[in-house]
């Protein structure tokens, strides 16, 4: 069975996004947690996903011009993300989003969908986010690794946490990394 694996970068607070509805202290949005030779697919909640398909069209379509989210120039590794997905499924779990302008999309209804979809031959899935999904996702005992980047800074209490509404949930710290700038690469594996 194929792995669900999903990734965030977050506060030390467990806040993933500020008041603003951005994690502003995030300075690239790559995929910085090692997990693109393994993965073959992507999967986001409908709140994130026309931000996602948006943010990554322009990196795709204007690499050298700065990021609506950052204002700052791709990085080479927000360049070669934007490569790799151009060519990777991607899953949207959602019950009101309808079309995307992105032709390797498929739209999923439930969370039995997402679990139908494991079952399917393949590489692992990587849950891109955001909270909601990734938390809903945990609680349904579907993700099976949890890889979280934590900066070094309290985001604050207007902001939204990773698990805001969760049950109380035991994981196994599989890997701890020591990171540029005081960051943190934590990986945890959740038993079915």
């Amino acid at each position: 069975m194929r792995k669900l694996i999903a990734a965030m970068k977050m506060s030390l607070d467990a806040k993933v996004e500020g008041p603003d509805g951005t994690a502003d202290w995030v300075e690239a949005w790559s995929e910085d947690y090692g997990l693109t030779p393994q993965i073959d697919a992507c999967l986001l909640g409908g709140g994130m996903y026309p931000g996602y398909e948006s943010y990554w069209t322009g990196i795709q379509t204007k690499p050298e011009t700065p990021a609506w989210l950052t204002s700052e120039p791709p990085t080479p590794a927000e360049r070669e993300w934007a490569d790799f997905i151009k060519q990777t499924p991607h899953y949207v779990l959602s019950s009101t989003l309808e079309t995307t302008s992105w032709p390797n999309t498929t739209f999923l209804r439930s969370v039995d969908d997402v679990a139908a979809l494991k079952q399917q031959p393949g590489k692992d899935i990587y849950v891109v986010g955001g909270a909601r999904i990734t938390a809903s996702l945990i609680d349904a005992g579907l993700v099976d690794e949890l890889r979280l980047i934590m900066y070094p800074l309290v985001a604050g209490t207007d902001s939204t946490a990773l698990f805001a509404t969760s049950p109380r949930r035991s994981a196994e710290l599989l890997e701890v990394r020591k990171l540029d700038r005081g960051k943190v690469e934590l990986t945890y594996g959740f038993a079915s």
